[in-house]
């Protein structure tokens, strides 16, 4: 093992919180650094004036820049600049993502459960760091949103940095993404996996119907930026731009294959019903969108897409889910189409928003028209499908042919020699992944097997008498344990009752008691317990 190795197995953890202040100055340090650069090779791209006269300028538009980055937006005379690249928030991300790794790796956490802590150690310092930058970057022309800087700020360093603490930490203890999984409770992890599963296929759709747009507006394209003729470090820039404004163009086009469509300006529309837009900025992403008049035909197929997700998400629902009732499993899939829908609302108010001048002040996508219909019809489909896919886990075996094989399931008790004791269950109940677990009744008292009983019969009959003698003792030794601790509880309060010569009484002492109060637990020997039940 090498010495600087071995150094850093010997050292102390150092604490969390003030790590985390160093991680969160850090993280926010390089990013602005990185932001400064390019400013840099902007503004000596562009025609300029002395370096000296524009330093503070400078310095001034690289520290908004990495304000629009955590999308804070920002007010002009003008009016409001709301529609922000989401593609920007990937530079901090990683950044928090890495220092909560680093963090991981410095500081002491016993538990994954304790992640939430390492990630409130950078987020908080996070947040004050870009509200304090809000305030630098504040001049008469342009005003950052102090609120969103602090919102923004601490949302994500808490996402990310404990990201990167939680990958750290199962790295560390050898935990698996599966094994994760498995702790969270059945409902949550079926519900989850189904909104993720929809939420992605939606995503794929998006993503299809905007290259597949753009592919057949290509030439379009290839001339606007002809027309702007960037050059070499502009192009690169303009690059950058669209690279930044590429996700909100996907969740436009997810809008779009859901029916609701987005705006482009007060008073325009490009939905499967229409387009009516009109003069929009020199950009060739924006090549992408359809002219005038009814929808292009093909572009209908992504009508399909979100019904499409619904039956995927619904499918995987229903079959990671905790029980198989047939009532409640539509109920479930509309649940897990609902949650898509409000994931999908919150996507599309961070997407749009406002660039300030009086027709483009609604871009966009409306959210709550987009998180009613995705709930609506992913719901839908969802509903149908979980309904289906539990008819088909549960449906009885053919007939005709070979006998289904019987089931076996374990029950909780234990026979005499620790195994446990399988119970065979008719071919048609349903045992499997997904299904709800299964548990013999018990018999009645007087279901005794008698003299004509078959050997088979007589052996199940046995073994469920066993079960309920079992029963029956630990009944009787947690009965005995409630009595024995209500005696430690009496004979406590009696000594207390001497101590205080007589004149204890609850709540009704003058002064305050300087003394320790102690729980005690008294255990019996089984020689020395009275085997009569309590009547």
């Amino acid at each position: 093992m090498s010495k600087t190795g071995t150094a850093a197995d010997t050292a102390e953890p150092r604490p969390i919180y003030s790590t985390g202040g160093i991680a969160a100055a850090s993280a926010a340090g390089i990013g602005v650094a990185v932001i400064v650069t390019f400013t840099m090779v902007g503004w000596v791209a562009a025609p300029h004036d002395t370096f000296g006269e524009d330093i503070a300028d400078l310095l001034r538009g690289a520290v908004l820049a990495w304000l629009v980055g955590h999308h804070v937006s920002f007010a002009i005379p003008e009016g409001q600049i709301s529609l922000l690249p989401m593609g920007l928030v990937l530079l901090p991300g990683l950044l928090l993502y890495r220092f909560g790794r680093w963090l991981a790796r410095n500081c002491e956490i016993g538990r994954l459960r304790h992640v939430y802590r390492a990630a409130l150690a950078i987020a908080g310092p996070y947040a004050a760091i870009a509200g304090t930058l809000a305030l630098l970057a504040r001049t008469d022309v342009v005003e950052p949103s102090m609120p969103r800087a602090l919102l923004m700020g601490f949302v994500i360093a808490f996402i990310s940095g404990g990201a990167g603490v939680l990958r750290q930490l199962m790295r560390d203890k050898g935990v698996a993404a599966g094994d994760l999984l498995a702790l969270m409770p059945d409902r949550t992890r079926s519900l989850m996996v189904g909104m993720l599963v929809s939420a992605g296929t939606l995503l794929a759709g998006g993503v299809v119907l905007f290259l597949a747009a753009l592919a057949f507006s290509l030439p379009d394209a290839i001339a606007i930026t002809r027309s702007l003729a960037p050059g070499v470090v502009g192009g690169a820039l303009l690059l950058i731009v669209q690279l930044a404004y590429l996700p909100n163009a996907v969740i436009f086009a997810v809008c779009y294959s859901l029916g609701p469509g987005f705006a482009l300006g007060a008073e325009t529309v490009v939905a499967p019903t229409g387009v009516s837009v009109g003069a929009l900025p020199a950009l060739p992403l924006l090549a992408a969108v359809p002219a005038n008049g009814a929808a292009p035909v093909l572009s209908l197929a992504a009508l399909a897409v979100p019904f499409l997700a619904g039956t995927i998400g619904g499918v995987l629902t229903q079959r990671s889910a905790p029980d198989v009732v047939s009532e409640a499993a539509p109920l479930w899939g509309f649940v897990c189409g609902v949650t898509t829908g409000i994931l999908y609302a919150a996507l599309a108010g961070v997407a749009g928003g406002s660039l300030g001048a009086q027709r483009m002040t609604e871009v966009g996508p409306s959210a709550w028209q987009v998180g009613l219909v995705a709930a609506l019809e992913v719901g839908v489909a969802a509903a149908v499908a979980a309904w289906v896919a539990n008819w088909w886990y549960t449906r009885e075996p053919r007939r005709g042919g070979e006998a289904a094989p019987r089931n076996e399931v374990s029950v909780p008790e234990k026979a005499s020699d620790g195994a446990p004791v399988a119970v065979e269950l008719p071919p048609d109940v349903p045992v499997g992944k997904g299904l709800a677990t299964v548990t013999p009744l018990r018999a009645r008292e007087d279901d005794e097997p008698g003299e004509g009983a078959e050997p088979e019969e007589a052996g199940i009959a046995e073994r469920r008498a066993e079960l309920r003698r079992r029963r029956k003792a630990r009944r009787h030794d947690r009965s005995l344990e409630r009595r024995a601790r209500k005696e430690a509880r009496r004979e406590l309060r009696s000594r207390r009752r001497e101590d205080k010569g007589g004149r204890w009484r609850r709540g009704a002492s003058d002064e305050p008691s300087e003394e320790e109060m102690y729980g005690i637990t008294y255990e019996a020997a089984p020689e020395d317990v009275d085997p009569a039940p309590r009547s």
